[in-house]
C-alpha cells in the first residue's frame, strides 16, 4: 500500500490506477475455490479466519500456505487428526513464524510472536464438557488483543463455586463475561443478574433428551428474565470472542 501510494504521489501512476490496485490487493484469488479477505482486519478489526470444515486437506493447505506468507494465520475447526496428518505440509518461509494447535479449542495458529494484550475479559463455562467452545472463544480473544480470565465448571448445579470467580472477574475489572453453558442454559441468567457488565452467552449442544443440540439453552438464553444478555449461535465461542473483544476495545484509552 506504501508503494502504491509513493508512486500516486511521485506521479508514476494516476489516481484510478492506484485506485484499482488497492482495490486488487484487498483480495487474493486461489484458483475457483478461495478469496482471500486480506483487508478484514483493518475493515473491521479482527483479521479473516479460516474454517476448515468443508474444505478438502489441498485446497485448506494452499489457502493456510498462502495466508501465511503474510504473516499470522488462523484455523478453526480443525480436528486434531486432521492436524497431525497436514502439520508436516505447512510451508512456512519466515523463520519468525510459530505453530500453535490446541486440539480442546481445534485452532490452528501460526503467528510471529504474542500480541499485546490492552483490556480484559472473562470467560465463564456452566460444565467441563462445555470447555471446548470455551476454549475456542480465548484463543480468538487473545488473537484479538484481549487478556482472558477463566473459570470452568461453576454451573447451576452446584452455584456456590459461581461466586468468587465472578468478584475474582469484577476486581481485576473485566470488560464483559462470555457464559458458556449447554443443558438448559441457565448460568449466564444467573451472571447477568450479578454483574455490570455486558454479558455474551454462548449455548452449547451439550445436552441429551429435549435439550439436545443445543436448542434449549439457546432458547433459554434468548429468553432471559436477566437484561443486558446478548446470545451467540450454538456453539459459536469465535463470534461471542469477536463480539466480547469489540466491546473490551471500545473501553480503551489510547
Amino acid at each position: 500500500m506504501k508503494k502504491v501510494l509513493q508512486e500516486l504521489i511521485d506521479g508514476k501512476l494516476s489516481v484510478d490506477e492506484a485506485e484499482k490496485m488497492l482495490k486488487t490487493m484487498q483480495i487474493v484469488e486461489l484458483e475457483d475455490f478461495a478469496k482471500l479477505d486480506t483487508a478484514r482486519d483493518v475493515r473491521t478489526g479482527f483479521p479473516e479466519a479460516i474454517y476448515a470444515e468443508g474444505k478438502a486437506d489441498p485446497e485448506l493447505l494452499k489457502i493456510i500456505n498462502n495466508c501465511a506468507k503474510r504473516g499470522r494465520v488462523m484455523v478453526t475447526r480443525l480436528e486434531e487428526k486432521r492436524y497431525l496428518k497436514l502439520k508436516d505440509q505447512l510451508l512456512l518461509n519466515d523463520e519468525s513464524l510459530m505453530v500453535e494447535y490446541n486440539p480442546k479449542a481445534r485452532i490452528l495458529l501460526i503467528k510471529d510472536g504474542e500480541i499485546e494484550k490492552k483490556g480484559k475479559m472473562g470467560i465463564i463455562t456452566a460444565g467441563t464438557s462445555d470447555v471446548p467452545v470455551a476454549e475456542e472463544a480465548r484463543m480468538v480473544a487473545e488473537e484479538a488483543g484481549c487478556e482472558v480470565l477463566t473459570s470452568y465448571d461453576v454451573g447451576v448445579a452446584g452455584i456456590h463455586r459461581l461466586f468468587s470467580q465472578i468478584r475474582r472477574m469484577l476486581e481485576s475489572d473485566v470488560k464483559a463475561i462470555i457464559v458458556v453453558a449447554g443443558m438448559e442454559g441457565a448460568l449466564p441468567s444467573v451472571v447477568a443478574g450479578l454483574v455490570d457488565v455486558p454479558v455474551i452467552g454462548v449455548p452449547t449442544s451439550v445436552g441429551y433428551g429435549v435439550g439436545a443440540g443445543g436448542f434449549a439453552a439457546l432458547n433459554s438464553m434468548l429468553q432471559s428474565c436477566a437484561p443486558g444478555i446478548a446470545v451467540v449461535n450454538i456453539d459459536n465461542g469465535f463470534g461471542a470472542a469477536v463480539f466480547a473483544a469489540t466491546v473490551v476495545k471500545q473501553t480503551i484509552n489510547d
